[in-house]
């Protein structure tokens, strides 16, 4: 009754003598019940204003499986090219997935109704993370919503940070090292441990407030990420956030990427070359890094014989974090183009999601050589002590011999002797 009050008032004083009154105040409410049954049904459902799209996700379920996953399906040739992975690897990913978070296990509604497979969940981000595409565009074949699809890359990312980052984003340990000193040594450098390098990420909707930070020579909005990478594209180092303000000098005084071996964690390096004994391994660099013991950098303009072979064999050779960038890219085009999400956080979980499927699929095609990445062969635990003036010593003592121009002179001057001797001649 109370949804009515101005014509509830005309009612109590209306004039009954009046027919013609009568008949236009019932005229005029039924006008006015009819609109409003027209706003009531227009919307659907418990949220004001939302509506409701059946867009038949048991259909599109069925529709997916009997496309990729049915043991004759459609498109079984296209598979690894559809998503960059073998289907193996790929259901691998997903039972890890959902195992981890609860929210890709299908459930049902009140009703009844079945909700999203965890195979659509997947798929929807992956589709995002492979074309680099907007979120609606997996909408018509997943039959998932922009804002579920969205909700579904957040979590996926997250989810395989949690259940694969340990194992496939992390330090070599000392079998890796050893293999990784091996292929040094065969491709005339002996203690190179890989090639370390930045990559910059365009920040589409970075704020506003925070584009001058951003903004570097790219003269876009960026941000850094410095990875290390061996001959097989597997990057063994990741470190993102940084604004493209920053060059790679900036960088590296901030990166972890020297923290096991200041703290003494590190595995033990030992190796010779032309006569000269060294303890430390070393990253291929290009120009703009220092002269550090760590680092092994070309010549710029060299001049003789010697000096032109060692400065091709390095920028050669350097180029594997180069080709680690542009696979990484090319299989995951959402971080060759502009990143279109507002916070940082997701931005770092996306990349790093993509660096250790990345890994995980250079495990699953043979590219390293039967290497055992299971943990197996990593470092023993180290015991904390109370003792601090030892490590404090060893510390600063290490941090000298990591910056020491001296160590990176001599050790350019034997990889050029050693690379004449063996490969020049």
């Amino acid at each position: 009754m109370d949804r009515y009050p101005d014509i509830l008032e005309d009612i109590l004083h209306f004039d009954e003598d009046s027919d013609d009154e009568w008949d236009m105040l019932l005229a005029e409410t039924k006008r006015e019940e009819e609109s409003r049954s027209k706003r009531r049904n227009k919307h659907r459902g418990s949220v004001p204003g939302h509506r409701i799209i059946r867009r038949g996700r048991v259909e599109g379920h069925e529709r997916l499986y009997h496309d990729y996953f049915a043991p004759n399906c459609v498109y079984d040739a296209f598979f690894r090219r559809r998503f960059r992975m073998g289907r193996p690897l790929f259901l691998r990913i997903v039972n890890g997935v959902e195992q981890y978070d609860p929210y890709f296990v299908q459930t049902t509604d009140a009703i009844g109704n079945l909700g999203l497979s965890s195979l659509q969940k997947v798929t929807a981000a992956f589709r995002i993370l492979t074309y680099g595409t907007p979120a609606d565009s997996v909408d018509e074949y997943v039959r998932i919503g922009e804002s579920t699809a969205i909700e579904s890359l957040r979590r996926f990312v997250q989810a395989v940070i949690a259940v694969f980052g340990d194992e496939y984003l992390r330090p070599p340990n000392n079998n890796d090292i050893a293999r990784l000193l091996a292929i040094g040594e065969q491709r005339g450098f002996p203690g190179m441990l890989g090639s370390i390098d930045c990559m910059h990420w365009k920040w589409k909707n970075c704020p506003t407030a925070w584009q001058g930070m951003y903004t570097g020579h790219c003269h876009e909005p960026t941000i850094i990420l410095e990875a290390v990478a061996s001959q097989d594209l597997w990057i063994w180092h990741a470190f993102f956030g940084l604004p493209g303000s920053l060059n790679d000098i900036n960088v590296l005084e901030r990166t972890p990427v020297f923290a096991t071996l200041t703290e003494g964690r590190a595995p033990p390096i030992n190796y010779r070359i032309n006569g000269h004994d060294y303890t430390m391994g070393y990253y291929l660099a290009d120009g703009i890094y220092p002269n550090w013991s760590t680092f092994v950098k070309t010549i710029p303009c060299p001049q003789g014989l010697k000096r032109k072979h060692y400065a091709a064999a390095q920028e050669s050779i350097r180029k594997d974090v180069e080709r680690a960038f542009g696979v990484l890219q090319a299989r995951f085009a959402i971080v060759r183009g502009p990143a279109r999400f507002w916070d940082e956080e997701t931005l770092a979980y996306i990349m790093k999601a993509c660096i250790i499927m990345h890994n995980m699929i250079i495990e699953d095609e043979g590219a390293t050589n039967d290497n055992d990445f299971d943990g197996s062969g990593e470092n023993p635990i180290v015991q904390v002590s109370h003792v601090h003036t030892p490590e404090f010593v060893d510390f600063i003592q290490t941090h000298h011999q990591i910056r020491s121009n001296a160590s990176h002179s001599q050790l350019q001057s034997d990889l050029i002797e050693h690379l004449w001797q063996q490969y020049g001649q």
